[in-house]
């Protein structure tokens, strides 16, 4: 499985009811599918999985599923309590999802061994190859990553906790296994920011929440990134994604609050987030609009 370009990570729409609005979420994806991302990732942190049933797990990927009609690869989220990953990781073969994004554990934060024991466990509720997310209470070390790579099940490495020396420690552990196919992404937080970094890292490929919020944004940077146009990608990180990180930093949680906000302001209506959650204030909705604009503007000139 290979991933050519931006990775979506849409969010997850509710209806003024509260329940998952498919018809909003398919709408979303299809319009971002012009912009050619290199994969689609539903059910997932910007998808707010935290705060899913099973139910809803199974609605939002096979929308996706749907939606994105075998144009890119669709990778769904696993993870949480043990009973609920296996059941997601069920539930999104069962929609027709091509992988899993197995997310960290719940609340524990295990020894290794026990890390590498969650991702074997999900790995086997479903035939889906898996791609390890580390962060937060699931931070793996180069060894297990290494171990884990031995599974041909397990397909890719996503970093979202930032330690540049533990990142490159894994790159270098996995390249001692053999494994060729083995892919390596930037999970951070607002990931532009820091990709020039990861990729003198060995991680070209990077998520991006801003592409849910703004492709025509997300889609220049990743332009110029892959153009090797400095001049052009600083442009946006000064313009655009610093302030746009200086925004989200305001408020925990806003990484996904903000994309749906930014959704909002364009005139998709995808509804607040989930509790424990929170919208931006009016000023902050303000901020963002302005910020918006001078992104767009930087593309256009």
């Amino acid at each position: 499985m290979q991933f050519n370009g931006v990775l979506f990570f849409p969010v997850t729409p509710f209806a003024p009811s509260g329940t998952v609005d498919t018809s909003k979420l398919r709408e979303h994806i299809e319009s971002r599918l012009s912009h050619n991302p290199g994969g689609v990732f539903p059910a997932c942190g910007t998808g707010e999985f935290h705060a899913l049933d099973i139910d809803e797990i199974r609605a939002v990927v096979t929308t996706a599923v749907s939606a994105v009609n075998g144009k890119v690869p669709v990778i769904a989220g696993a993870g949480g309590p043990l009973g609920h990953a296996r059941a997601a990781a069920k539930v999104a073969e069962e929609a027709g999802a091509d992988a899993l994004l197995v997310l960290p554990p719940y609340l524990v934060k295990g020894p290794t061994d026990g890390l590498v024991a969650y991702v074997e466990d999900v790995a086997a509720a479903s035939s889906l190859p898996v791609i390890i997310y580390h962060r937060a209470n699931g931070s793996f070390t180069a060894d297990a990553v290494a171990r884990l790579a031995a599974n041909p099940k397990v397909i890719g490495f996503k970093d979202g906790v930032g330690d540049v020396g533990l990142a490159q420690e894994i790159v270098s552990a996995v390249a001692t296994t053999g494994r060729t196919d083995f892919q390596f992404f930037n999970g951070l937080l607002t990931a532009e920011l820091s990709q020039g970094a990861y990729r003198g890292l060995g991680i070209p490929l990077y998520s991006s929440a801003a592409f849910a919020m703004a492709p025509d944004i997300a889609t220049a940077y990743y332009r110029a990134y892959i153009d090797n146009d400095e001049q052009a990608r600083h442009r946006l990180l000064d313009g655009f994604y610093a302030p746009l990180v200086r925004l989200r930093d305001q408020t925990p949680g806003f990484g996904v609050s903000l994309i749906k906000a930014g959704l909002r302001l364009d005139g998709l209506d995808v509804g607040s987030v989930r509790p424990p959650l929170v919208d931006p204030t009016e000023s902050q909705l303000v901020e963002l609009k302005a910020i918006l604009t001078a992104g767009r503007e930087l593309v256009s000139s």
